[in-house]
């Protein structure tokens, strides 16, 4: 821990030059309304602010309060660094009480596990765990925005690091002051800046021993790269902020340029990509192709096989950063993501009229309806449901959307639930199948999964009166 918690200070001051920078900052970026422009229920704008203890989030949380924001703390606690990660809790805790803010603690267990079990590395899973909270306390709160501490010298260690791994102009400058809902006041600070702040506020912050340790590639230029590069060449740093800043006077432009010269050959959203027609027609296809793929995980050189299989079919191509696969099939790149971009299509749900026959995206489902005399089986078909009419009574809400995490079912013939992820093994599905396969529900039971199983709830038997065929006869 640095400095001494236990003294006394009064409140932190607005007119203190480094919270003014930083409220010019804010401002020039347009990061967030005044907080004198107050919302409906007569408050200053909600800002959650992700605090780990370290003296960037400490330093904006006291700015934010400084300047009269109505400020919420979030801060994790992966239990991965034993008692050191529950003295950083205690510590942030300590800061919220000393400012009078509200702290949102969350705790997260089995890291490791999730990590063996995804394959990812442990920076990457707790980064994604502690983002996901984030977004649900923006809701919890009806937040502004999510404000997090990176200051320039975190925006050079991005450059290079981005620079290293092999980028274009968007990769180059894309640690921005805004991304969605992710703000970053203070991007124009220096960590020197922010610890001169600490200390004139006499405001604790803690150091996570981990930052110390070389096994991460940021650790390395920050520990040793940076502090060479300084020594060798003064104010390095500053020098690469300034480019950065150079060449996002450039970004908007080139981005324009690619979007006009990519348009015929692409649709909106992402998924096809006429292939052939674009490396034919396009002096810049390269550019093109790279600027296209390079966000969703492919590197320069995949981008330049893929140029060179252009004339192939029934190829297959995978990000190594992503869990993006793209087929190439008679010159037409077919793209389908894992991640950020299928949330959409995942998030589809639709209340329908089970009674009536229903058309949606990719799915017609005709349903008639029959007396129970006129049933007649119809062999093992997962494309035809039948179902009893009297899940009609009680007025149940009906929809089809697509699987979430944890869905279960008991499959027809059993009495025991399965996970339908399980049930999607078994039957060998992919990524893709799995992200867009239907589901009919009833009151959130899963009642059929069109084109692969039938459930065995309100199926038909002797006390069935009458019953409802369903048959899924287009999935596109």
């Amino acid at each position: 821990m640095h400095l001494d918690s236990d003294r006394n200070h009064e409140k932190i001051s607005a007119a203190h030059p480094f919270v003014s920078g930083v409220e010019s900052y804010i401002r020039r970026n347009r990061l967030l309304p005044p907080p004198q422009v107050q919302t409906d229920n007569g408050i200053a704008p909600t800002v959650i602010v992700a605090l780990s203890g370290g003296a960037d989030s400490v330093a904006l949380l006291a700015v934010l309060v400084a300047l009269g924001y109505n400020c919420r703390a979030a801060h994790c606690n992966f239990h991965l660094r034993g008692e050191e990660s529950n003295r950083d809790m205690r510590h942030a805790a300590a800061i919220c009480e000393r400012l009078g803010v509200e702290m949102h603690l969350r705790h997260f267990t089995g890291i490791e596990k999730q990590c063996n079990l995804s394959g990812h590395s442990v920076e990457m899973v707790c980064r994604d765990l502690r983002y996901e909270w984030f977004d649900s306390l923006l809701d919890l709160d009806a937040a502004y925005a999510l404000a997090v501490g990176h200051h320039a010298e975190d925006r050079a260690e991005t450059f290079m690091l981005n620079l290293m791994r092999g980028t274009g102009i968007a990769g180059l400058t894309s640690m921005q002051p805004r991304r969605g809902s992710i703000i970053r006041p203070l991007l124009g600070c220096t960590r020197h800046e922010i610890e001169q702040f600490l200390d004139d506020c006499g405001l604790a912050f803690i150091n996570d021993s981990s930052n110390q340790s070389d096994e991460h590639r940021r650790n390395r230029l920050r520990n040793r790269v940076f502090p060479l590069l300084e020594e060798l060449f003064p104010g390095a740093c500053e020098s690469i902020t300034h480019t950065i800043s150079t060449l996002e006077l450039t970004r908007a432009v080139y981005a324009d340029a690619i979007d006009m010269l990519s348009a015929p050959y692409i649709d909106r959203p992402l998924r096809h990509i006429r292939l052939s027609a674009l490396v034919t027609e396009q002096t810049h296809a390269a550019a093109i192709l790279f600027e296209l793929l390079h966000p969703l995980g492919f590197n320069s050189s995949q981008v330049a096989d893929i140029i060179a299989s252009q004339s192939g079919s029934g190829l297959k191509f995978r990000s190594s950063r992503s869990g993006t696969v793209m087929e190439l099939d008679h010159g037409i790149l077919t793209i389908f993501p894992d991640n950020e971009p299928t949330k959409e299509i995942q998030t589809e749900c639709f209340d329908i009229d089970i009674s009536n026959s229903i058309v949606i995206p990719r799915l017609c489902i005709n349903v008639t309806s029959h007396p129970a005399a006129e049933f007649k089986p119809e062999g093992v078909n997962p494309f035809i449901a039948f179902i009893d009419a009297d899940a009609l009574e009680g007025s149940p809400r009906w929809q089809l959307r697509h699987p979430r995490l944890g869905d279960r079912m008991v499959p027809f013939g059993q009495k025991k639930s399965k996970l339908l992820s399980d049930i999607f093994a078994n039957a060998h599905y992919s990524a893709a199948q799995k992200r867009t396969q239907w589901l009919l529900t009833r009151n959130d039971e899963i009642i059929w999964v069109p084109g692969l199983r039938n459930s065995a709830s309100f199926t038909i038997g002797p006390q069935t009166s009458s019953f409802l065929r369903l048959e899924a006869d287009t999935l596109i």
